[in-house]
């Protein structure tokens, strides 16, 4: 890096930083290329927050001592551990309807069957169906539209 300028380094690297944000992308690594021996390798990368929208759980008539502890258990369970999850195959966008204005794929007490697409995932400009993995209830939708999703984050649950 002796034979350019490190104004100019600094740039590139804001200009990575930008293109991260606008494309709502995780990470970005570059290796920039000057001449013999002389190169710039960058690994521009941020942390996404998921926001996971859950119903509220139904109020228990004359539960015993111990529910709280139980409920208090339920809530801070991983949801992707819960039998039914369905988790992302990819990172992306989810769209959980086909276009802006049009009425959701799925509800929260839907049937749905296998094969049938639950919501969409958006991933490098492409349209990705997401379908049910099984028959069912839709018991949970724990993505809210237009959010970001990690592979592996869960989308919902089918019981």
């Amino acid at each position: 890096m002796t034979k350019h300028s490190h104004d100019a380094d600094v740039a590139f690297i804001q200009a990575l930083a930008e293109l991260l944000r606008e494309n709502e992308l995780t990470e970005l690594q570059v290796k920039r290329e000057y001449g013999d021996n002389d190169s710039l390798d960058v690994r521009v990368s941020r942390t996404v927050q998921m926001v996971a929208s859950v119903a509220a759980p139904a109020p228990m008539a004359a539960a015993p001592a111990a529910a709280p502890a139980a409920a208090a258990a339920a809530v801070s369970e991983d949801p992707s551990q819960l039998p039914g999850a369905v988790t992302s195959p990819m990172v992306g966008t989810v769209y959980l309807q086909p276009e802006p204005g049009a009425k959701p794929f799925v509800s929260v007490g839907d049937q749905v069957s296998e094969g049938q697409t639950v919501m969409i995932i958006e991933a490098m400009k492409t349209m990705n169906h997401i379908p049910a993995p099984q028959s069912g209830t839709v018991r949970r939708i724990l993505v809210e539209d237009g959010a970001p999703v990690e592979y592996g984050a869960p989308l919902l649950v089918i019981g």
